[in-house]
């Protein structure tokens, strides 16, 4: 059994994550700053009260009428793995823009003093945005788009992990 492991590259627990048995498929960059994947996640606002998922369909039809959505913004560092979030009403090329110089702010707090690169995906805040190319003049950096789409993997792990999470009280609408 051991041999199959190891053959499969298995034979570690910290190759594996614990709660969900996947592989755990690592690379990260030389160096912090190097590259910083930003991505931002759509998530539905939950009325006061619950959704469906708390008072049953029928019930919760009623209280979701127009509820809208948050935009879960992330700045996550290839290398240190630190990230730096915020939810906002929209995802408009100005608050990106804002988002990029926040997250540099935040990573220069925590000893990343340079970024050189930043990976969005193909959406039209950092494609066609003067507000966006404006703030990685500002900081020096040179964004790359990738190709088929990011995942927002550290979105998703807010999402699908809560208990390592801090409660938000909400976005300003």
């Amino acid at each position: 059994m051991h041999r199959i492991l190891v053959r499969h590259e298995l034979n570690r627990l910290v190759f594996l994550d614990r709660p969900t048995g996947q592989v755990i498929r690592r690379y990260e960059r030389d160096r912090p700053g190097e590259l910083i994947h930003v991505d931002v996640k759509k998530l539905g606002r939950i009325p006061d009260g619950g959704g469906h998922k708390a008072l049953g369909r029928q019930a919760g039809r009623t209280t979701r009428k127009r509820m809208g959505l948050d935009y879960a913004h992330s700045a996550v560092d290839d290398h240190t793995r630190l990230a730096y979030s915020e939810y906002h009403a929209d995802e408009k090329a100005a608050t990106c823009a804002g988002l990029l110089h926040r997250a540099a702010a935040f990573f220069t707090a925590h000893g990343i003093d340079r970024i050189e690169c930043v990976l969005t995906d193909n959406a039209g805040p950092y494609r066609k945005s003067f507000a966006w190319r404006d703030a990685l003049t500002d900081l020096g950096a040179v964004g790359k788009l990738t190709r088929g789409g990011m995942r927002g993997e550290v979105i998703q792990e807010a999402l699908e992990r809560p208990r390592f999470c801090q409660r938000i009280s909400g976005a300003e609408h």
